[in-house]
C-alpha cells in the first residue's frame, strides 16, 4: 500500500443518507467498464474510511464501496443504537443508491462479522466473501489480554505516543514495510464515544456460527499467525463452519497484515476474486 497519507484519495466521497442515517460514504471506479464486481468493504471497529483507503487504491481494476460507520470518521453520531440487521440492511440501501446490484463482500475484524452478516442476509446481493482477521463473534477464541485491554482503550485513536508505546501489544507480526506504523496511525481519525460504544454494543450477543454451514458462497478467511486481537484459531473455525471456504494464514502478520503485507494481501485477493465462477455461483446469476 503505497498511498502516502498526504496524498489525495481518488474516491468520490459523498454523505448518503440511507436506512434513516446520514453516512459519508467512499467509492471508487463504480462508472468505470470492469469485468467484475465492485467490492464493498466493512471496516474495523472504530475506523474510518482513510485507513483502508490504499487498498481500494491498489484494487484498480475493480470497483470499491466503504462507508464511515455512524459516530466514526465523518458520520454523524447515531442518535439510537443499531445491530448488524439493521446496518446490513442499511448497507444494501447505500448499494441501491450508487446503483451496485451484487458485490463481492470483504471485512477486517469487526467489519469480518458485519460482512459475514451481509452474506446471510442478503445472499443475492452477495457473490464471494472475503473474512480478514475476524471470529464468528461471541463465540471465539480471545486475543492477548494485554492487546484487548489496549484495544478499548480510546488513547490509542488520539495520542500517538500510547499508539507507538503499545503498536506492537496491540498489532502483533513483523512489519516489512518500513514506515507502515507512521503510515497507519497518521489515518486514523478518533470516532466518537457514543460512536465507539454503540460499535462495540451492535455485536453483544450475536455470533454466525448456526448460520455458517448454510453459507453457499465461496469463502477466503484471511488470518495473521502473530494476531494478538484475533488469533489465527478464530480462522480455523470459519473454515470449520464454512463448507465452501478457505483458509490462508501469514505466518509473521499480526492484526494489520493487510497494510504490513500488502503486496501478498493483494495478489490472494486478486487470485481469489478473480478466479473463474463455479458452477453454483454461475446457477445463481442465470
Amino acid at each position: 500500500m503505497t498511498v502516502s497519507k498526504d496524498e489525495p484519495m481518488t474516491a468520490t466521497i459523498e454523505l448518503i443518507e440511507a436506512g434513516g442515517r446520514t453516512l459519508r460514504v467512499a467509492h471508487w471506479r463504480l462508472n468505470e467498464p470492469s469485468d467484475y464486481p465492485p467490492i464493498l468493504f466493512f471496516n474495523g471497529i472504530g475506523a474510518n474510511i482513510e485507513a483502508v483507503s490504499p487498498l481500494a487504491e491498489r484494487m484498480t481494476e475493480r470497483g470499491f464501496v466503504m462507508f464511515d460507520m455512524p459516530g466514526t470518521g465523518e458520520s454523524p453520531d447515531p442518535s439510537v443504537p443499531y445491530n448488524p440487521f439493521i446496518m446490513a440492511w442499511t448497507a444494501s440501501r447505500v448499494l441501491d443508491q450508487l446503483g451496485v446490484e451484487v458485490a463481492d463482500v470483504m471485512g477486517v475484524s469487526w467489519g469480518g462479522a458485519m460482512a459475514q452478516h451481509f452474506a446471510l442476509q442478503h445472499p443475492k446481493r452477495t457473490r464471494r466473501l472475503v473474512l480478514a482477521a475476524t471470529t464468528a463473534g461471541m463465540l471465539m477464541v480471545p486475543g492477548n489480554p494485554k492487546a484487548l485491554s489496549k484495544m478499548a482503550d480510546p488513547r490509542r485513536y488520539i495520542d500517538p505516543e500510547f499508539m507507538n508505546e503499545h503498536f506492537m501489544t496491540l498489532y502483533g507480526g513483523m512489519t516489512k514495510r518500513p514506515g507502515s506504523k507512521a503510515d497507519h496511525v497518521g489515518r486514523l481519525k478518533p470516532p466518537s464515544p457514543r460512536g465507539y460504544l454503540y460499535q462495540l454494543i451492535a455485536m453483544l450477543g450475536w455470533t454466525s456460527l448456526p448460520a455458517l454451514p448454510f453459507m453457499d458462497k465461496e469463502v477466503l478467511i484471511m488470518m495473521g499467525g502473530d494476531d494478538q486481537i484475533v488469533p489465527a484459531v478464530n480462522g480455523k473455525i470459519l473454515n470449520a463452519a464454512i463448507r465452501n471456504s478457505r483458509l490462508e494464514v501469514f505466518e509473521d502478520g499480526g492484526h494489520l497484515f493487510l497494510l504490513t503485507h500488502s503486496d501478498e494481501s493483494v495478489a490472494m485477493l486478486r487470485e481469489f476474486l478473480d478466479a473463474p465462477g463455479t458452477q453454483a455461483e454461475l446457477d445463481r446469476a442465470a
